[in-house]
This record gives structure tokens, sequence and C-alpha cells, in this order.
């Protein structure tokens, strides 16, 4: 890709996020939204590859639809209301037609369709772009928001999307995929909370971001897009697999890594909130994503050659030095015993 494409497409990529979580009128927030999709499509397609090709035009055609219900979200409400701000949503079917909009942005269910085929289609670098950076505008705005929207939709896309990104992830060998449906997942996380203790969304995602970096860095690394490449990477680089081993069950969310943080407040918070029930139903649903991270780190550290797999060994492997790996692996890893002062900001 030309380097000036690639320097406008992220400047683009910082303008649009920026000016969306910075903005309180709802033509400001939809402009950066549709920066944000114009930027990123050339970074998914700059392989020129067919399935690349498919999945921009799959990202666009869904960004673009959820980008005009949004327009018209907030066109409905500033007829209704007259305030264009973002705060100021108070008319019921605008906050639905809002839900729903933010849902298809983000990959939500039952608007999760799209995301892992254009993830797995994607190369390593634009999927972690599509799992971190594009989710943060779409939850800025659920968080300005927060207080207009219905418990109990959130409640019940939150707990179906926690339920299909364990189930569907379980039956994968892609790992972007299984990296798709565990975003799904986690979302459904950030969704249930964010009425509550918008907050805590907020930590959440900052979070999930922090060690989904650390792992797609690391899966870039060691040239990981399926199981079987994982299978004969431990030989290459023995102690960055046992990181990845580690930051995969910080993402699943075990004591005592850092991932466990958000999901102990969650539950404690929603517990505080007298929704026990809902609290339980999306622990026991986590259940189901630590599976597949055990298998991934299974597969990453405990199994060693002589293996069965089919896959060409590679030799020789370049070993950089590579300090973002390291600052983010062990971020992922080691901030639980920080969480007293972590809650100071919730």
């Amino acid at each position: 890709m030309n380097p000036h494409a690639k320097l406008v497409a992220s400047l683009s990529l910082l303008l649009g996020t920026t000016i969306t979580i910075s903005s309180n009128h709802w033509m400001m927030a939809w402009t950066g939204l549709e920066i944000n999709t114009l930027a990123i499509i050339p970074l998914i397609s700059k392989s020129h590859h067919p399935r690349a090709i498919e999945a921009a035009i799959k990202y666009f055609l869904v960004q673009a639809a959820a980008s005009a219900l949004v327009l018209f979200t907030s066109m409905n409400n500033a007829w209704h209301t007259g305030q264009w701000d973002l705060t100021q949503l108070t008319h019921p079917p605008s906050c639905l037609l809002l839900t729903a909009a933010i849902g298809m942005k983000l990959g939500l269910v039952p608007f999760h369709f799209w995301f892992p085929e254009v993830l797995q289609a994607s190369s390593l670098t634009p999927a972690l772009l599509l799992s971190t950076m594009m989710k943060l505008p779409p939850i800025t705005i659920l968080f300005m928001t927060s207080h207009s929207l219905n418990p109990t939709l959130l409640t019940t896309m939150a707990i179906a999307s926690a339920a299909l990104g364990g189930w569907m992830g379980l039956n994968q060998t892609q790992i972007r995929k299984i990296l798709a449906f565990s975003s799904i997942a986690h979302l459904g996380w950030m969704t249930i909370i964010i009425i509550y203790n918008p907050k805590l969304t907020l930590l959440t995602f900052y979070l999930y971001s922090l060690t989904t970096i650390a792992v797609f860095l690391t899966l870039n690394t060691i040239k990981a897009v399926k199981l079987s490449t994982m299978m004969i990477s431990w030989t290459k680089t023995p102690m960055l697999n046992a990181t990845l081993m580690l930051a995969l069950l910080s993402l699943a969310g075990l004591p005592p890594l850092t991932g466990f943080l958000p999901k102990w407040l969650i539950i404690q918070e929603l517990t505080k909130q007298e929704m026990t029930t809902a609290a339980t139903i999306i622990a026991m649903l986590s259940l189901l994503g630590l599976f597949f991270y055990l298998r991934l780190a299974y597969y990453s550290t405990i199994t060693l050659p002589p293996n069965s797999t089919n896959h060409m060994k590679q030799w020789h492997i370049n070993k950089p030095t590579d300090s973002p790996i390291a600052i983010t692996t062990s971020l992922s890893i080691l901030l639980l015993p920080l969480s007293p002062m972590i809650l100071t900001t919730v």
C-alpha cells in the first residue's frame, strides 16, 4: 500500500474517532462515524485479494446502513424535541432506533452477522483496528445516551451476544474468527452494565482493547492465523508463546489476571442493582468462551512437535525486540493488583 495513502487513512481514523468522542451535536458525531468508515476501507482491502474486497464491501454496506439509521434517529428526535444535543435523546422510538443502529455498528446480536466474516477476510492489523479502535466511537455514543436507553432491550441483546459469542466460537479453527466471536461476547458484558454504570463500560472496553492488542501483536509476530500454525510456533518463540497463553487467559477473565477485574466489577454492580439472575446467566455463558480460550492456549504452548499437522514448518524466524508487545502483554496480565486504584476512577 502506498505510504501516503496509509498515512492519510491512519490520520483520518484518528480524526474521525476524535470528532465523534468529543462532539455533543448529532451531526458532528455522524460525521466522525462516516470519516471512520471511509478511512478503514482502504486498510481492509489493501491486499487486493477477492476476499478482502468482499469484506470491505460488506463492511461499507453495513456501516452505511447503520450511519443512515443514526442520522434518521437524530432527525426524528430533533423533530419531536427540538434538540440536536446527544444527551437530549428523549423520544422513545428514537431511543430504540439508536440502540439498533449502534448494535449494528458494534456487531451486537442480532446485528452480528457481518463482523466475523469481515475480520476473517482482513489481515491482522485491520482486524485489530476493527476489534478495538473502530468500536470506541459507537461505545462513546452509547455512553452519552445511556440514561435514555431501554434497559430490557439492552439486557436481552447483551445476554444474547454473550451466548452467541461463546457458542459460535467453540467450533472455529481460524484464529481471527475466534477473536471476532470473543469480541461479540465481550460487547455483551459492556452492554449489560452501560445503563447502571457507564464508566464501568468504558473501563471494560479499555482493558479488553489492551488485552486484544497484546494478542494481535503477538499473533502478527509469530505469523499465526489458524490453529495449525500455532501448533508449531512454540519451538520458534517459546517465551512469546508463554506470554500469549497468559494474555489469552486474561482475555478469558481468569483470576489473578487483568481480564478478571471488569467481569468481577460488572457482576458486583449487577448484584447491587438486584439483577442477580442476569449476572448469573452472563457469568455462566462466559464459561463457553473460556473453553475456546483454553483451547487456544493449549495449542500455543502445550502441543509440541512432533504433531500431526500438515502445515509447513518454518525453521527460520526473525526475533526482533518488540517493546509494544512487552508493554501490552505485561499490562494485560499484571494489572489486577492495581484494582483499588482503578476502582477510584469508576
